[in-house]
C-alpha cells in the first residue's frame, strides 16, 4: 500500500479524541489486512499504533510516519505520513480524557472498516528509540 493513499485527521473536543485514517486506494488487498485469517475484523488487542520520526527532532514542523500494525503477525496494516503537530494534538487530547484513551478509526473509500478504543500510542525517534515523554502509555504498563 502506498502511503499517499492514506490521510490522517485528528478530532479533539469534549468527547474521546479520534485519529481517523482514511484510505482512498484499491480496497481489495487492503481490506484483508484489517481481518484475521478467518476474515474476522482485528480486535483492539490485535492492533498497535506507533509514530516514527523521519528526522532527529520532535519539533513542531517535523514529519513522521504513523504505523498501524498487526500485533499477532507483526505485519504493517498501514503507514501514513503525518506531522508532529497532528500527533501531538491527539496525544495531548487523550491525556485529558479520564482513561487516557482515544479512538482509532480506519475508513476504506469513506466507509468505516475498523474502529477501536486505544490507550497506547508509541512515539519513536528516527533511530527507533522510544520517546516515552511524547508517547501515550497507560499507567502500570512496562515496556
Amino acid at each position: 500500500m502506498r502511503r499517499d493513499y492514506f490521510t490522517l485527521e485528528v478530532a479533539t473536543g469534549p468527547e474521546e479524541p479520534e485519529a481517523r485514517v482514511g484510505y482512498d486506494g484499491p480496497a481489495e488487498g487492503f481490506e484483508d489486512r484489517l481481518t484475521d485469517d478467518a476474515g474476522v475484523p482485528l480486535s483492539p488487542r490485535q492492533v498497535d499504533v506507533a509514530y516514527r520520526l523521519q528526522g532527529q527532532e520532535y519539533a513542531p514542523d517535523a514529519e513522521g510516519v504513523l504505523a498501524v500494525t498487526n500485533r499477532i503477525t507483526g505485519e504493517f496494516i498501514l503507514e501514513c505520513n503525518a506531522g508532529v503537530d497532528t500527533v501531538r494534538e491527539l496525544i495531548e487530547a487523550a491525556r485529558e480524557v479520564e482513561d487516557g484513551r482515544y479512538r482509532l478509526v480506519v475508513t476504506v473509500n469513506a466507509s468505516e472498516a475498523l474502529a477501536h478504543e486505544k490507550s497506547t500510542f508509541l512515539v519513536y525517534n528516527r533511530d527507533g528509540d522510544l520517546l516515552r515523554q511524547h508517547s501515550l502509555i497507560p499507567s502500570g504498563v512496562e515496556l
